[in-house]
């Protein structure tokens, strides 16, 4: 009998914005209602010296409850913190898309519920011709964006979204992460994503709760 998986592919509005706090908290919801879940991050960067893996790979080990290969979890691994393109350049290797995909694959035999967190950007290079976008392409995911709600965050949003849906991908919500609790206008930044972002936000990181974001109406969906 094969497994019915669903997955999400969780990206951000830049690098740092919370994608990796708020894939967690997917895989923490989805595990306290008793599915079996697992975190992968098909290309991570920045490895300390004499870790296995990535701070982000490890986050998404822990908040999952299915264990599974580093190499099916995170197919692509680079020591120095730059952008994939460049880190695998300097390693000699070639993100492979088919690879990312098997490994996907893999995880799906085990798990029910996937969430793939994808590295800086809509856009992030992957080599001369790929970017992130392709990833959630390949594996046919929709997509989750993070938005670091900030001064620039409403042209850095619409831009993530009007990506997405030009690659023929379907945004299935946001999260808006509140970074600046200063920000003048919160709440006028807040009803402009709401009107113009063209999906639904399905939750909120407030400042300081990075670990307990409060989940909308919309993330029944999810």
């Amino acid at each position: 009998m094969q497994r019915c998986t669903t997955g999400i592919f969780v990206t951000g509005t830049d690098t740092g914005v919370g994608k990796t706090v708020v894939a967690c908290a997917l895989l923490r919801r989805w595990v306290a209602q008793g599915e079996r879940a697992v975190g992968m991050k098909p290309v991570a960067a920045g490895i300390a010296h004499g870790a296995a893996g990535n701070e982000d790979v490890a986050a998404l080990a822990a908040a999952g409850n299915v264990e599974a290969p580093l190499d099916a979890r995170n197919p692509f691994a680079f020591v120095p913190a730059i952008a994939p393109h460049l880190a695998a350049a300097e390693a000699g290797v070639a993100i492979d898309l088919e690879r990312i995909r098997a490994a996907y694959d893999l995880l799906a035999s085990v798990a029910n519920r996937i969430v793939v967190e994808g590295a800086g950007g809509v856009s992030v290079p992957l080599d001369t011709r790929h970017d992130m976008l392709d990833v959630a392409r390949i594996l046919s995911l929709p997509v989750l964006l993070v938005v670091a709600v900030r001064l620039g965050c409403l042209n850095h949003a619409l831009l993530s979204a009007h990506a997405i849906h030009a690659r023929g991908l379907v945004l299935a919500g946001w999260v808006a992460n509140l970074v600046e609790p200063q920000l003048p206008r919160l709440d006028g930044n807040l009803a402009t994503l709401e009107a113009r972002l063209p999906a639904a936000r399905v939750a909120t990181v407030a400042w300081s709760r990075t670990d307990a974001p409060q989940w909308g109406p919309g993330a029944a969906a999810l």
